[in-house]
């Protein structure tokens, strides 16, 4: 069951800024600067976690930064044991090439969860065609473009602008006047900048 409460709560509880909120995030508003500790009646009272408590913490922070069920990461994570290279890499790299991913990269949803959105309401193609399947799976080569008739929306005019004064990950390419990227490259672990220490993970699907 995917999660519907305050996603702010998640980021507490990781204790780490999961970036699920869009602008908030960035600001001192975020509840995460303003209460370092986990939610809760027992959030301040912190206990040492055991090795199987830090993998399943890892776990769960990876799941909720990519907004990706149980069941879907646990395929990822066959899948990605099935192939040859590190697979904690290998899940990352799995994880980034989503499509609802790709378009947060671009800075055309202000948070994951509004990247999906914008997939899942069919504002966005592939190579041309309409993809609305937030974990479609891009590859390099692969041009994504906001449709012709979504270019005049607000969201995606606004968050384009906010934007254009971030880094671009290496492995993208983005136009932000065409409103149209595509995907240069498998990216790289030290490409991927998420809180995660993937071997934890990797640890936890292997008991």
């Amino acid at each position: 069951m995917r999660y519907t409460g305050p996603v702010c709560r998640l980021c507490r509880r990781e204790g780490v800024k999961l970036y699920l909120k869009g602008d908030k995030c960035y600001t001192d508003k975020c509840p995460v600067q303003r209460r370092a500790y986990p939610p809760g009646q027992h959030g301040q009272s912190r206990k040492k976690l055991s090795e199987y408590g830090l993998q399943l913490r890892m776990k769960q922070r990876l799941r909720r930064i990519y907004g990706v069920s149980e069941r879907q990461l646990e395929n990822y994570y066959d899948a990605a044991a099935r192939k040859r290279g590190i697979t904690g890499e290998i899940l990352l790299q799995t994880l980034e090439m989503r499509l609802d991913n790709v378009i947060y990269r671009f800075g055309l949803g202000a948070s994951r969860p509004q990247a999906r959105q914008l997939v899942m309401h069919g504002h966005v193609t592939v190579n041309g065609k309409k993809v609305d399947i937030p974990s479609y799976q891009v590859r390099v080569g692969d041009v994504i473009a906001i449709r012709e008739s979504s270019r005049n929306l607000d969201v995606i005019k606004v968050n384009a602008e906010a934007a254009s004064g971030r880094a671009l990950p290496e492995w993208l390419e983005f136009d932000a006047e065409k409103l149209e990227g595509s995907i240069k490259a498998v990216p790289a672990r030290e490409q991927i900048d998420i809180p995660v220490e993937e071997h934890l993970v990797v640890e936890y699907y292997s008991r």
